[in-house]
């Protein structure tokens, strides 16, 4: 699940419902409808379960078609009828997830196909029906029932190869086939030299394995310095620089502060949320900070990196292994979307409980959190906590965000993660039960986020490199993480 589907609505033309009757109860049927369920390729096939009406049944079984099935375990936290089916639509309108197969159809109630036809309504998803009508009084029934839940615009086939061939190829069904787990190539210790001096302290204390694996970090944070800076013309050194008259201009400028801190911390924040180590935060934040330099703007960071949280210390990447452990484990949106913003954000369950509706974007690819606004009611914002949202936790901040708006009596500014994070012992037992290690939860840190403690200057003259011989001893920085 590597992009984000549109939410838009509905729309107002509905493909019509497909009736597939199976007089015979074939069981070839029945093994063919569920081996066309590919959740990958945006189809699934619920199979309702027997001898029960619920309507909250129901909406499970269409969430574990899905693939999210954890609620079936005996410990795992019980979703209310509203809420299931909140999670069904909101899952349905932030993944690919187009057409929807039910089995036994004419077992359904009134109430229940209300529900689907409520569900097609909303999210626009195509429906086929599969029913065992041996005679037309139990087709007849099964019609008057579908007309009166709004589902009467069908189209029907009937006999065993009309149905196979109404069915479609099978999936591939690998929904249940989980990526393999996650393997970061260590980087060694690295040397506690200045953005000026580190690549030359590098080659001169690791081998050569180990510098070519840290250089291309290094690049790759120059590169990604030099993208962004080009994008922000407005902040360039003739921008920026202060015009004073020639009788005034006796030596260097007063140093300029950067203006808009909330864009650059993001930058930051972007660079280094995949990081799959410090130690590869450090050598991406180094080669940010020398291209900062080229441009006569000296960026700042806290010395401490291992001492504090945030992006690139303690995160852990968003890869398609764990969005896979995400989505399969953590069946409720809201669940679901908290463990990722601890995952891609490292910072403290406190000041995420802090994250309004609002502090979304509306394309789940920015999340910003404002601490002042929750403290002192009344008083000036100040600077937001700026996250950057990888694109595989988009989908599930997006599930989030509409199952929110779809909760009655919610506004704007209410928690976007309310009563997760409250009763913390039940939400760490959620995230432990669904295989996740997080180090934000593990990794208290009470001070700010590294990012949102940076700095950035402009000078007028170019800050002068640090001596090759005075570089500090080598930092302590844990540069490994225990795998998923």
């Amino acid at each position: 699940m590597t992009q984000l589907a549109s939410t838009a609505c509905a729309p107002t033309t509905l493909p019509p419902v497909l009736l597939l009757l199976d007089a015979g109860d074939d069981h070839a049927l029945h093994r063919a409808a569920l081996h066309r369920g590919d959740p990958s390729a945006g189809c699934i096939t619920a199979d309702p379960t027997p001898h029960t009406n619920s309507l909250a049944y129901l909406a499970l079984d269409l969430l574990r078609a899905m693939g999210r099935d954890s609620f079936t375990r005996p410990d795992a936290e019980r979703m209310s009828t509203d809420a299931a089916w909140r999670a069904v639509t909101c899952w349905t309108l932030t993944t690919r997830l187009q057409h929807a197969i039910v089995l036994r159809a004419h077992r359904l109630t009134s109430e229940r196909l209300a529900r689907l036809a409520a569900w097609r309504a909303e999210t626009g998803i195509r429906l086929t029906l599969v029913a065992h009508t041996p005679t037309e009084a139990t087709e007849y029934r099964l019609r008057a029932r579908l007309a009166a839940a709004g589902l009467a615009d069908l189209h029907t086939a009937s006999g065993t190869l009309a149905v196979l061939d109404a069915l479609g190829p099978p999936g591939t069904n690998r929904l249940h086939s989980p990526p393999p787990p996650d393997h970061i190539p260590a980087l060694p210790d690295l040397p506690e030299a200045d953005a000026a001096s580190f690549l030359q302290e590098c080659r001169h204390h690791l081998n050569k394995d180990d510098f070519a694996r840290t250089d291309s970090q290094y690049r790759a944070g120059h590169a990604a310095a030099r993208t962004w800076l080009a994008r922000h013309p407005r902040f360039t050194p003739a921008a920026t620089a202060t015009v004073r008259p020639p009788d005034e201009d006796t030596g260097p400028h007063e140093p300029t502060d950067w203006q808009d801190m909330e864009s650059l911390r993001l930058f930051l924040s972007r660079l280094t949320v995949s990081s799959p180590s410090p130690g590869h935060t450090l050598a991406r934040i180094r080669g940010a900070q020398a291209h900062f330099l080229d441009r006569q703007l000296h960026l700042e960071v806290p010395d401490d990196l291992a001492a504090r949280g945030g992006p690139g210390i303690t995160t852990v990447p968003i890869t398609p292994h764990v969005a896979h452990t995400l989505t399969t484990n953590l069946p409720n949106p809201l669940r679901a979307a908290a463990a990722a913003a601890l995952l891609f954000t490292g910072t403290d369950q406190a000041l995420l409980s802090m994250t309004q509706i609002t502090s979304l974007d509306e394309h789940a690819t920015r999340l910003a959190i404002d601490r002042d606004s929750r403290i002192y009611i009344g008083m000036p914002p100040g600077p937001r906590h700026m996250y950057a949202i990888p694109a595989r936790a988009r989908p599930l901040l997006a599930a989030a965000l509409a199952f929110r708006r779809r909760t009655p009596l919610t506004a704007d500014h209410f928690g976007l993660f309310a009563g997760c994070f409250g009763t913390s012992i039940r939400f760490d037992h959620l995230i432990r039960d669904a295989g996740l290690d997080i180090p934000a939860v593990t990794h208290p840190h009470p001070a700010e986020d590294w990012h949102t403690a940076a700095r950035c200057r402009h000078v007028d003259a170019p800050v002068p490199a640090a001596p090759a011989s005075s570089a500090r001893a080598r930092s302590r920085l844990p540069t490994t993480r225990r795998p998923l």
